[in-house]
């Protein structure tokens, strides 16, 4: 082990080590089970290791130890509640998550399609469609009339519509062609 634990003191190792036993029975009638208390026992043990310089020397190293111990349970045990028992996978077979890559990709042509737009028609839509301005805000910071500023902003929808190879009711988002949960084949 490096770390916290190089300038360990023989008697902060011994007084722990002397604790095992006691620790351990405590895990044990905490958890039930050997096993998990085992595993407990032990993130303690790495727990107590990597922050001795919290223990002030000559007070209670096993009510220090205990405390550990029992947060550890407790915390562990706090996260399993949120945990769902799904041994079988029936409820994770019920779960779709669309791929990432594919919005990844969607965006970085996006991004391409954008900077290839005349920087007006540019400054138009980002200032409307994702900077969420009004036409009358966005026209009055761009300096122009409001129908010159619709008029940019139609354009480069229209820009980008080409540039992105979309139709007039293409969306972006996930594949509609093979829905959440399908297999990818059709039944007949």
């Amino acid at each position: 082990m490096t770390g916290a634990g190089d300038g360990a003191s023989p008697d902060f190792k011994r007084d722990m080590l002397a604790q095992l036993p006691a620790l351990r029975a405590f895990a044990v009638s905490l958890c039930g089970r050997h096993d998990q208390a085992d595993d407990l026992l032990q993130n303690t043990i790495l727990k107590a290791w990597s922050n001795q310089e919290s223990f002030t020397p000559g007070t209670n190293m096993k009510a220090w130890l205990f405390r550990i111990l029992r947060n550890d349970f407790y915390s562990e045990l706090r996260i399993r509640r949120r945990e769902l028992q799904d041994s079988d996978g029936e409820h994770s077979a019920q779960l779709a998550v669309h791929p990432g890559q594919h919005a990844a990709l969607d965006l970085k042509d996006f991004g391409r399609a954008l900077e290839a737009l005349p920087s007006d028609h540019r400054e138009a839509i980002i200032l409307v469609g994702a900077s969420g301005f009004s036409y009358e805000e966005a026209a009055a910071i761009c300096g122009c009339a409001v129908g010159t500023l619709k008029s940019r902003v139609n354009r480069a929808r229209a820009s980008l519509r080409d540039l992105l190879s979309l139709g007039e009711d293409d969306d972006f988002g996930p594949d509609t062609t093979f829905p959440a949960g399908s297999s990818g084949t059709k039944s007949v």
